[in-house]
């Protein structure tokens, strides 16, 4: 359908008014359900929770962890629901779009009294068009 960036601004649009009209506090699993179902409602395939398997060396690790939503077989979403980000939130999506191969994630926090600052985007060797403050690993 649309292409990695488009369908990164409307992910970010439908997060924040599920925010601004659900507001802070609930679980993630709630968020997820409303995020990819809206999405759904505009066209995207989303898949809700995807295990993911790699390998390590001769090690295969199946289903060793879980996508919260995979937006047209590209886009990452982590979905957060705490009072705000730590270290290892941005890096355990960054090592998702690594072990994925995928260029872009965000990261979405809707425990914070606005979503402003708890929207991240993580990219992996992808060119993005967002202003440099809103990236991650720049």
């Amino acid at each position: 359908m649309a292409d990695i960036e488009a369908a990164a601004a409307d992910v970010i649009d439908v997060s924040m008014r599920i925010h601004r009209e659900l507001g802070p506090g609930l679980l993630e699993s709630v968020y997820e359900t409303v995020l990819a179902t809206k999405l759904a409602r505009l066209g995207y395939r989303v898949a809700r929770q995807v295990p993911v398997s790699f390998s390590f060396e001769d090690m295969v690790f199946d289903g060793a962890f879980r996508i919260d939503l995979l937006v047209e077989d590209t886009l990452l979403v982590e979905i957060k629901s705490v009072d705000r980000f730590n270290a290892a939130h941005l890096k355990q999506l960054l090592t998702y779009l690594r072990l994925t191969k995928q260029p872009l994630g965000l990261l979405v926090n809707f425990g914070g009294a606005t979503l402003r600052e708890g929207l991240r985007r993580v990219v992996n060797g992808h060119e993005p068009f967002a202003s440099s403050r809103l990236r991650v690993n720049k």
